[in-house]
C-alpha cells in the first residue's frame, strides 16, 4: 500500500512517500525550484517521490493533506470577528486569497496533480489530517517507541498551537492543547521580528545569537522578568497566555506593536542587515531562556498526563537545538526522539502516515534504530549527471577510488582547505548531514570567519555545527549524545576549554567571536556549545570513513559540517547546483560522489546566479 503526504500553500511545501509505513522518499519543494522556503504546490517534489519510486497515481491508496482548511478559515474568521474593528486591514489583505484558492483547495489539488500526470480525480483518494495531528505522526511513527508521550509545538495550525499528545502502538491520542492566539512560535518569532530577522526563517537566527548576550550582567535577567510580566503569563503546567495588547499578528501586518515594546524594552526594533548592539544580544538571550522554561514546563506537563519514559518531538519549536538538549540533561525522560523535518514540510511525511496507521487501520512495529534510514531520503545522482557537468563547463577532475578519495579530502581538510562535500541521496529536513554538505577543519581558529565570510556569505556571528564519529563523541563533549540528525546541544569537554579573558563580556562581539575558545574551536560557540551532529556508520558509512581518515591522520575524528549553500538558497539538490555553489564561493575544492575538483584547475567561471528548473 503506497500513500503520499502534501504540505503546501503556507512555508516549506513537500511531500513524502511511503509503502506499508516504510519511508520510501520525502523531500522539500525549494530544493528542486531553488526558492527558499518554497510554500507553492510540490510538483517537483511530488514527482522526484513518484518517478524515484516508480509509482502512478492509480497505485496509490491515498494523497493526505496535512492539515484541515476549512478550520484554518473558521480561526481566521473567528479571530477577525474577536478584535473587530481592529482586524479590519488584515482581513481585507487575506480574504481575497482564501476566497480564491485555499477554500478550494480540493479543487487545486487535484488541478495541480493533473498537470503532473494524466488521472481521474474520482480514482484519487484525497484525505485530510489535522496539523498538529500530521506532526505528532510525523515525530511518533518513525520513531524507535512503541509507545511515547509526544509534544508539537509550533506558530499555529488550524487552532492548535501546541499540543500534549500519546502515541501507542498504531494509535496517537492527543490529549491537551494550547490554542490561538496564545502560541510560544509566535513569541519567539515576534522576538526574531525585534531583533532584524526574518520570521519563519531567522528563528534559527536568534537563538544563535543567544549566546552573544551578557549574563552577568542584570539586563538579560531585567529582560525576562519584563517577558513574564508584560507579554506572557506561564502557569506551572506550561500553559499560558499572550498579551495581545503587545502583539499585531491577529490584527495587523506585523508580528509585534512597536511603540509598546519600544517602551518596554527602551530601543526601538533592529533595521535589517544593521550592525548588532548588545542589547539585542541580552533581548535574544532573555527570550531563549523564556523559551526554555516553557518548554520544560510542558514536557513535565506531558510527563504527569502520559507516565511515559519517551518523548517525541516534533513543530518548528522543535528544531531549537539548545532547549531540546536542556530537555535531554534535565532527565524527565529517559528517551528523546525529535523528527529531522520537525517543521511543516514533516507535516508531509506525518500527514501520510495519519493515512497509513488512522484511516486505514493497520498495525505497528517500531524500528528500535528508527525509520528515517538516517534521513536520506532525497533525490540521488549517478556518472552521467556528473558528466554533464564535464561536458557543460569543461570542469577537470580527478577520479579516485574510495579509499583513495578518502585519504585525499583527508589531507586537503588537514591543510586547511574547504571541501564542498555531495554523495548519495539528498537529506531530508533543514539540515545537512553529510550528503550536501561543506566541510572543513575544526581545530583551525581563522575556519569560522573563513566560511561566514568567504563561503556562506552571512552574519559573521553565526556558529558551525561538527560532525562528529559518534564512538567518539565523549572524547569531545560533555553528555556525549546520540544525535545523527545535528537537533541537540551539547558542550565542548572542559579540558578541552580555554579559559576566557578577562572582561570578555565587555569585549565587542567581533572580539569574542574570533577568540579561540577550545581546540576546537571552529565548532565552539560562545557559551562552549556545539550543534552536534554524531555519524554513524550504519547509515552514512562513506561520511564516516572520511571522518575516521581525517582521525587517522590528526588524531581528531570531529569536523565542521555546514549546509551546502549561500546564504539566502536552499541547500543544494543536483551536482550542477553543486558546481555552481563551487565556483561562485570560495570553497577549494568539490567532490561529487568519487569525482574530486580542484577550483585552481577549473575554467573561468561566467554564470553568476542558480536558475530554477524541473525535476527530471
Amino acid at each position: 500500500m503506497k500513500i503520499v503526504g502534501i504540505s503546501a500553500f503556507y512555508h516549506d511545501s513537500a511531500a513524502a512517500l511511503i509503502e506499508n509505513g516504510e519511508i520510501l522518499a520525502a523531500a522539500q519543494e525549494e530544493r528542486f525550484t531553488r526558492k527558499k522556503y518554497d510554500p507553492s504546490f510540490p510538483k517537483n517534489a511530488l514527482t522526484y517521490c513518484l518517478e524515484s519510486t516508480r509509482t502512478s497515481y492509480n497505485e496509490l491508496a491515498a494523497i493526505v493533506f496535512y492539515d484541515k482548511p476549512l478550520l484554518k478559515f473558521e480561526r481566521l474568521l473567528e479571530t477577525y470577528y474577536a478584535f473587530a474593528p481592529k482586524g479590519a486591514r488584515q482581513f481585507w489583505h487575506s480574504m481575497p486569497v482564501w476566497l480564491k484558492e485555499k477554500l478550494f483547495l480540493k479543487n487545486i489539488i487535484f488541478t495541480e496533480l493533473t498537470k503532473l500526470m494524466p488521472c481521474n480525480k474520482k480514482d484519487i483518494n484525497l484525505l485530510f489530517s489535522e496539523h498538529h495531528l500530521s506532526h505528532a505522526a510525523s515525530a511518533f511513527y518513525p520513531s524507535p517507541f512503541q509507545e511515547s508521550a509526544i509534544l508539537t509545538i509550533d506558530g499555529v495550525g488550524e487552532w492548535a498551537t501546541t499540543a500534549l499528545s500519546q502515541g501507542n502502538g498504531q494509535e496517537i491520542t492527543i490529549i491537551k492543547e494550547i490554542k490561538f492566539p496564545h502560541s510560544l512560535g509566535m513569541l519567539y518569532s515576534a522576538f526574531t521580528y525585534y531583533t532584524g530577522f526574518k520570521v519563519n526563517s531567522g528563528e534559527y537566527k536568534l537563538m544563535g545569537l543567544a549566546p552573544y548576550g551578557d549574563p552577568t550582567a542584570g539586563r538579560v535577567s531585567r529582560f525576562v522578568d519584563l517577558i513574564y510580566e508584560h507579554l506572557i503569563d506561564l502557569k506551572d503546567d506550561g500553559s499560558f497566555c499572550l498579551n495581545q495588547e503587545y502583539f499585531d499578528y491577529c490584527t495587523g501586518l506585523k508580528m509585534v506593536k512597536e511603540s509598546k515594546w519600544k517602551r518596554l524594552f527602551g530601543f526601538p526594533p533592529r533595521k535589517p542587515e544593521s550592525e548588532i548592539q548588545l542589547e539585542y544580544c541580552d533581548l535574544a538571550m532573555a527570550i531563549q531562556k523564556v523559551t526554555e522554561e516553557i518548554i520544560l514546563k510542558l514536557a513535565q506537563e506531558t510527563k504527569r498526563l502520559t507516565n511515559s519514559s519517551n518523548l517525541c518531538l516534533a513543530g518548528g519549536v522543535a528544531l531549537n537545538c539548545v532547549a531540546n538538549g536542556l530537555l535531554l540533561r534535565k532527565r524527565f525522560f529517559d528517551n528523546l526522539w525529535i523528527q529531522p523535518a520537525a517543521g511543516d514540510a514533516g507535516g508531509a511525511l506525518g500527514a501520510a502516515l495519519t493515512g497509513y496507521y488512522l484511516y486505514f487501520d493497520k498495525k505497528r512495529k517500531a524500528n528500535p534504530a528508527d525509520s528515517m534510514q538516517g534521513s536520506y531520503l532525497g533525490p540521488q545522482y549517478y556518472v552521467s549527471d556528473i558528466e554533464v557537468i564535464v561536458r557543460q563547463h569543461g570542469a577537470v577532475y580527478e577520479r579516485y577510488g574510495w579509499d583513495e578519495l578518502y585519504n585525499r579530502v583527508a589531507d586537503l581538510l588537514a591543510e586547511g582547505n574547504v571541501i564542498g562535500w555531495f554523495q548519495g541521496r539528498m537529506e531530508w529536513g533543514p539540515r545537512a548531514l553529510g550528503n550536501r554538505s561543506i566541510l572543513a577543519d575544526a581545530r583551525n581558529p581563522q575556519m569560522q570567519k573563513k566560511l561566514n565570510l568567504k563561503i556562506k556569505y552571512r552574519e559573521g556571528f553565526r556558529p558551525f555545527a561538527p560532525s562528529v564519529l559518534y564512538e567518539d563523541v565523549k572524547e569531545y563533549f560533555e553528555q556525549g549524545f546520540y544525535s545523527p540528525y545535528m537537533l541537540l546541544l551539547d558542550h565542548v569537554h572542559s579540558q578541552r576549554r580555554n579559559p576566557l579573558p578577562e572582561g570578555y563580556y565587555a569585549m565587542s562581539l567581533k572580539d569574542r567571536l574570533y577568540y579561540p575558545r577550545s581546540d576546537i574551536p571552529a565548532i565552539t560557540h560562545l557559551d562552549y556549545s556545539a550543534r552536534l551532529q554524531t555519524v554513524h556508520k550504519e547509515t552514512n558509512p562513506r561520511y564516516h570513513e572520511l571522518i575516521s581518515a581525517f582521525k587517522a591522520k590528526t588524531g581528531y575524528g570531529v569536523i565542521v559540517n555546514t549546509s551546502f549553500n549561500v546564504r539566502g538558497e536552499p541547500i543544494v539538490c543536483r551536482p550542477d547546483e553543486a558546481y555552481n555553489c563551487f565556483m561562485r564561493t570560495e570553497m577549494d575544492y568539490l567532490v561529487i560522489e568519487n569525482y574530486l575538483f580542484d577550483k585552481t584547475r577549473q575554467p573561468e567561471w561566467t554564470l553568476k546566479k542558480d536558475g530554477g528548473y524541473q525535476y527530471g
